[in-house]
């Protein structure tokens, strides 16, 4: 694979997944934005270590800090903006019987919708310049449900559906979009499963362990590349095996 000099923005990319995207395209030669909000440390110590990227403000909560990052993020690049990734993204659990309609909300406004505000956000460049890649991460709760989290799930669910109908709006403009929808990976969130959880946890997945980072970010890279000049439409699912379809 090679991103040599494309201009990719990853949202959320100060840690986790999203760190682990960003030090991907920077090796393999892009330009990285990241975004943060609470995480303006990690963000630039992140950036530190790559080459030719830079760190944004962003609460994808909120239409305006999405529209102001958005439109710094477009003058950084001088209007040419390759590739997008929609990491960011928050979880609020909670039994269906237990939950807030508050916190449905609060995962569909961040996760669904600011997906959809961001990437609306990049549209014009990419139509201008008749090419682009837009990757979305979702995940294997989206596909195969789980108990506690109707509203995370129905985001991830939301965004796959969302990418398939920007695919067949934007493809005559020779701009793409697809999904990779990992399944358990290690990050801050795993991390703090109690070890029966893990262990229980490990005996659903066919290759026995939980992903890495890097595991997501190169199908992420190959999405952003060239050399899926032909996927469009797709939801590649990075989940040693837990959901097969």
């Amino acid at each position: 694979m090679n991103l040599e000099g494309l201009n990719i923005f990853i949202t959320g990319g100060s840690r986790g997944i999203g760190a682990g995207i960003a030090q991907t395209c920077s090796k393999l030669g892009a330009n990285a934005i990241i975004t943060y909000n609470s995480n303006k440390e990690e963000a630039f110590g992140l950036i530190k270590g790559l080459k030719n990227s830079k760190a944004l403000h962003m609460n994808s909560e909120d239409p305006n800090s999405i529209s102001e990052a958005t439109k710094e993020a477009i003058e950084i690049f001088d209007g040419k903006v390759d590739g997008v990734v929609n990491n960011a993204g928050i979880t609020k659990d909670n039994l269906m019987l237990r939950m807030s309609a508050a916190d449905f909300s609060k995962v569909l406004d961040i996760n669904l919708k600011g997906t959809f505000l961001v990437s609306k956000a990049f549209i014009k460049p990419m139509m201008k310049q008749k090419s682009g890649s837009f990757v979305h991460i979702t995940s294997v709760i989206g596909q195969i449900g789980q108990a506690g989290q109707t509203n995370y799930a129905a985001s991830k669910a939301g965004i796959e559906a969302f990418s398939r109908s920007m695919a067949r709006e934007l493809a005559s403009r020779n701009i793409r979009s697809n999904c990779v929808a990992p399944g358990y990976v290690n990050t801050d969130m795993t991390k703090n499963l109690d070890e029966k959880v893990k262990a229980n946890l490990l005996k659903h997945i066919p290759l026995n362990k939980v992903a890495n980072v890097f595991e997501i970010a190169y199908p992420v890279c190959f999405l952003l590349s060239s050399d899926a000049s032909y996927i469009t439409g797709q939801t590649i699912g990075v989940n040693g095996g837990i959901n097969m379809c």
